[in-house]
């Protein structure tokens, strides 16, 4: 593994990651990208179990870890036996001397294990203890587990609302919400570092997935907060409010086509012509912005059969030329492909060939002139423990004598 530059950013910071799966993971991955010194606590023997989730059904097939190398580079690993005293007293002398501590560990597991944040910030009060839960910090449900698929997705409203009329609600892609919420930790744990650096304390940082959800269908839900009538909403002509261009069409060749950003009347009328559908603005049912508001459902459904007669590259075209602003829908498995996505850093190639894919999906948290550890192998399952427990001070026959009674 490599590392960034000793100048970078969070150089000398330690950051200790005791959590699995995605969110909060992934805030300690990008920690670890600016420089920090990021330790994984992993169980002994298979590690993290997200390591295994590229293997199962839930998932395409790729032969290769995809997920592990996505959100855990920039770390080193070390497994540790938290129910075993060596193993808690090997965990609180990296907690003596971090400087951020992230879990997402259900609150009932952190009691048990006494790892949380009244825990330990007695130890180290200038940590930074990051906190990702489910459901939040407080009330009834704030010990209830659960992926983002249900406390993001499904909770919060979003689950309900990506579907057309008569359909069921629509699950979410896997780690849809967990990595937008997983950025949301990190910018709690950097506003907390900055703290520090005025006060010299530390702080008790968090976030949930059902926060993250919340935020995220805002737009709704303050229209739901606010008294609006959903009812009248969702009957609207082909269960799309506003405009024909909020309608997405599928060219011959399968290419689905959007023009949510076809937005002046100019724009509606021109892609309205370009379709070869001119003769409608003759009829005062679509002669102005309003009429076309109040008949949106006999366009989209002449748009629907003209847009299927010819394959979206030429429709592309066309209404480029004529400026109105049209986009094809991507495919997932076409992300590779996005050359703009590469300029900008969306995505990052390998520094070494040991990683095993040929790009990887960067964090979006982008910061001119500072130095970052790049797309670099992920640690496999305890590679570091020698070393970190080296640095702690352990002895070579002490660490043999753990790893025989299964501490490490």
């Amino acid at each position: 593994m490599t590392s960034p530059a000793p100048d970078a950013l969070f150089a000398g910071l330690r950051v200790i990651d005791v959590a699995s799966y995605i969110a909060a993971p992934t805030a300690a991955m990008i920690l670890g990208d600016l420089g920090s010194d990021v330790i994984k606590i992993e169980p002994v023997g298979d590690g993290d179990p997200y390591r295994a989730i590229h293997d199962t059904p839930a998932l395409p097939q790729s032969g290769t870890d995809h997920c592990w190398i996505t959100d855990s580079r920039s770390k080193r690993s070390l497994t540790l036996n938290l129910k075993a005293d060596e193993g808690r007293a090997i965990m609180l002398k990296l907690v003596a001397g971090c400087d951020v501590f992230i879990t997402n560990q259900p609150f009932p597991v952190r009691g048990r294990l006494r790892l949380g944040y009244e825990h330990l910030s007695p130890l180290n009060p200038r940590m930074i203890f990051a906190s990702l839960t489910a459901y939040g910090e407080q009330g009834p449900e704030r010990d209830r587990g659960a992926f983002d698929g249900v406390a993001y997705w499904g909770r919060s409203g979003l689950e309900d609302l990506i579907r057309s009329r008569g359909s069921v609600p629509a699950p979410s892609a896997p780690g849809q919400g967990d990595h937008p919420t997983g950025v949301t930790l990190y910018a709690a744990i950097v506003t907390a570092l900055y703290r520090r650096q005025l006060t010299g304390q530390g702080s008790h940082v968090h976030t949930s997935l059902l926060a993250n959800g919340f935020w995220s269908n805002a737009c709704l839900g303050a229209a739901a907060l606010a008294g609006a009538d959903f009812e009248e909403w969702r009957s609207r002509p082909a269960d799309r409010p506003g405009t024909f261009t909020r309608n997405v069409y599928e060219a011959s060749d399968g290419r689905f086509l959007q023009f949510l950003m076809a937005r002046s009347d100019e724009e509606h009328e021109n892609a309205l012509r370009v379709a070869g559908l001119g003769k409608m603005l003759d009829d005062e049912r679509f002669a102005d912005a309003d009429s076309r508001w109040d008949n949106v459902l006999p366009i989209i459904e002449a748009m629907t059969k003209a847009i299927g007669r010819r394959p979206a590259t030429d429709w592309i075209e066309s209404f480029e030329a004529a400026g109105v602003p049209c986009s094809l829908v991507r495919y997932t498995h076409e992300m590779g492909d996005d050359e703009q996505a590469k300029i900008n850093d969306v995505l990052i190639a390998p520094q070494t060939d040991d990683v095993g894919v040929p790009w990887i999906i960067n964090h979006p948290v982008r910061v001119e002139g500072i130095a970052e550890a790049g797309a670099i192998r992920p640690p496999a399952v305890g590679e570091h423990t020698d070393e970190i427990l080296d640095e702690l001070g352990y002895e070579t026959e002490a660490i043999d004598a753990l790893r025989r009674d299964g501490v490490v």
